[in-house]
């Protein structure tokens, strides 16, 4: 098989990739951490110039980039609404083709996908999506190398639920990732709630290439059974409204990760997921707020679970950096860099 060359290309979405281009990062991405733990760690990206362009906050995100991006060699410049006339004041169009020219990468983190589309269209250089609405591939990227790192398997044999919201980007983006590496892989939601009709139909034609089984169910029991990994996020997604919660909340309830649910898995290993923030405590604002309006102590997962040692977020956290490292140096550099 010739070696996979990603220079030049974007980062938009799962599903614009092969399986051979996937499991190329996920390796490149496993290589660079192994290098930066074993104190081999060189610059590939040296004078490379990344612009951040933030309509949406963040926390893993922007770190990972930055920090990713210093150990690489690269600068970057961080741009949020305030920092730039992104819609406002220049179109979406005039502010790619300039950081296009400024500019050797973009990284775009906001609302529309066809925002990001639009950027990597006009603007000439790799685009990274950091998240839409729509899809949140770096995370899924990150989920990937995590579950691989834990997993005695091969991903294509092993499985993971996702209980939640399986409307949102990480739904999505999980099925994508399943769909491209051959696991077993379940959104346990309930059916206002499920994936969109558009999505299962794009996830399965790949699945149906590399011999991927999706599942969606509103079963919970029957969701997580024999499920090597337990994902959640939460419930209501960053920019919708707080009214949204008291839509929400009955509705998934059921849904929230508990030793119960860990437990009905039958695997004795069973890891827990979350993306984050989790809203596992009272130790938000928002987590107390929807405490005085709801009376819940927990929502998507219990602390019991978060904190437990089933859960391995930190090591997903982590994982953020290198696997948007890998993206960066792929996409930049090449992924024999």
């Amino acid at each position: 098989m010739p070696p996979v060359d990603l220079t030049g290309r974007s980062f938009l979405k799962e599903l614009d990739h092969s399986p051979e281009e996937w499991a190329a990062l996920l390796e490149l991405a496993a290589r660079l951490k192994a290098e930066r733990r074993e104190g081999r760690a060189r610059r590939r990206l040296e004078g490379r110039a990344v612009a951040l362009l933030f309509e949406k906050t963040s926390t893993r995100t922007r770190a990972a980039f930055e920090l990713a991006a210093a150990a690489q060699g690269a600068h970057t410049t961080y741009l949020d609404p305030a920092g730039s006339h992104l819609g406002h004041k220049e179109s979406v169009e005039d502010t790619g083709r300039v950081l296009g020219r400024l500019y050797d990468g973009i990284e775009y983190r906001g609302a529309a996908q066809a925002t990001v589309e639009l950027l990597a269209e006009v603007s000439g250089v790799p685009v990274w999506n950091g998240l839409t609405d729509e899809w949140h591939p770096t995370q899924s990227l990150c989920d990937a190398l995590t579950m691989a790192e834990h997993s005695p398997r091969p991903l294509a044999e092993t499985s993971f639920a996702f209980l939640g919201d399986g409307r949102g980007n990480v739904a999505a983006s999980l099925l994508a990732m399943a769909a491209l590496t051959g696991m077993d892989a379940r959104v346990v939601a309930p059916e206002p709630l499920q994936p969109s009709a558009e999505v299962l139909a794009a996830v399965r034609e790949t699945a149906r290439t590399t011999g991927a089984r999706l599942t969606v169910t509103d079963d919970v029991a029957a969701g997580v059974r024999g499920a090597d990994f337990v994902h959640t996020d939460v419930w209501v997604s960053l920019g919708e409204p707080e009214s949204a919660w008291d839509e929400r909340i009955p509705l998934l309830a059921p849904y929230r990760v508990d030793a119960a649910v860990l437990a009905a898995t039958g695997v004795d290993d069973v890891r827990f997921m979350h993306c984050l923030p989790a809203f596992h405590d009272l130790g938000t604002s928002l987590g107390r707020a929807v405490h005085a309006r709801h009376g819940l102590t927990e929502m998507e997962v219990t602390d019991e679970v978060f904190r437990g040692p089933a859960s391995v977020v930190w090591d997903q956290a982590e994982n953020r950096r290198h696997t948007i490292e890998a993206v960066m140096v792929a996409t930049l550099a090449g992924t024999g860099a």
